[in-house]
């Protein structure tokens, strides 16, 4: 294990990893009602930090209060979401580890109890649920969607100007707002945001564009699951789809590219802990090799999740399957992995919950 690459150093954006594997986010529920994070938000990646020198990706977190529609999911839109986020950021940096935040919107994955409860209109990129027992989003309208721009482009400057996090990743996979702008089986629009390959990367696309202007390209990374079938995805063909978008966003000199791999029937690293409600489960299919080879010559990182579940697995990753590239193995980090160091295996984490 000692020659592997999965324990050299990474440069990723403006910071230097001491090995490859990332905390891949991962939802727990532990905020408050109005979405601050909590005491246990900030146990949860002290502990995970103690092999100084990891990237930590955080739960997915709402960039607005139009975003959400779950109960007891962080925030990062308010002041005082910022001020209980800097005392996580800070104690992660205290252990020498490195923190970017996930900015995340539901669109038609949310809730539609909790969205009544918290006056939240669920809207999508078309008018199409997820499923008969769904209700029906509202399609977002041109100026809307500059708005949710703006909403990205101002949690991420909260998030590292104020909460002291090392970068933000867009949310842009698993079937969430972006990704229901990205994939046809939501995607029925027929203005600039639709009706073919380019219009459908456009809103992606302009996020991306936006946060890494606001806080830098260095700090900026984004999410995609090209061939996830969670929450009523999964293109007949999804790679022209993602290639156009990678295309497009691997000349901005991004922190990395994070991609999740298809997953198998018994992965547990979904960043949705309700993923096993869902009405259809995952479904293996394809690779992302397609992905690695566009970022290849960008000089910037990618960052692989899902269907990791042995050392075997991390070492084949960064060293026979994209040994040219520099590679993270997202991993939900925790004892018996068998993909940590052993300093890191004894540290006393608590138990996996999805609560």
């Amino acid at each position: 294990m000692s020659t592997s690459r999965l324990f050299s150093p990474l440069v990723v954006g403006n910071i230097t990893l001491k090995q490859r594997i990332a905390l891949a986010p991962l939802t727990r529920f532990r905020s408050s009602d109005d979405h601050v994070p909590s005491d246990l938000n900030l146990e949860y990646y002290t502990q995970r930090a103690c092999e100084p020198g990891t990237l930590l990706v955080t739960e997915a977190t709402f960039m607005s209060a139009a975003a959400g529609g779950y109960r007891n999911v962080p925030g990062i839109y308010t002041a005082a979401q910022a001020a209980a986020w800097r005392t996580i950021t800070d104690a992660v940096h205290a252990r020498g580890s490195f923190i970017f935040c996930q900015l995340w919107a539901l669109g038609r994955a949310a809730n539609p109890a909790v969205a009544a409860q918290e006056g939240i209109s669920i809207k999508s990129a078309s008018a199409v649920p997820i499923g008969d027992k769904y209700p029906v989003p509202e399609a977002l309208t041109t100026e809307e969607i500059a708005q949710t721009v703006r909403d990205f482009t101002a949690a991420a400057r909260l998030a590292v100007e104020v909460a002291g996090f090392d970068g933000v990743e867009v949310h842009a996979a698993n079937g969430y707002l972006i990704d229901q702008f990205l994939q046809d089986t939501c995607n029925k629009r027929d203005d600039g945001y639709g009706g073919s390959v380019a219009n459908r990367s456009r809103f992606a696309v302009e996020v991306v564009n936006a946060v890494a202007a606001a806080v830098g390209p260095a700090r900026t990374a984004i999410r995609i699951s090209p061939h996830s079938t969670y929450q009523a995805m999964g293109m007949a063909d999804p790679v022209p789809q993602f290639s156009d978008l990678v295309a497009r966003i691997a000349p901005l000199g991004l922190a990395y590219l994070h991609v999740v791999q298809p997953f198998s029937s018994d992965d547990d690293d979904d960043d949705n802990a309700a993923a096993a409600a869902a009405d259809a489960p995952e479904t293996p299919q394809g690779t992302v090799d397609f992905v690695a080879r566009l970022w290849a010559g960008t000089g910037s990182t990618l960052l692989v999740a899902g269907d990791l579940k042995s050392a075997a697995d991390a070492r084949a990753l960064v060293d026979e399957r994209f040994p040219n590239q520099n590679v993270l193995g997202g991993k939900g980090i925790r004892p018996g992995s068998g993909l940590i160091p052993a300093s890191l295996a004894t540290h006393p984490l608590r138990p996996e919950s999805s609560k």
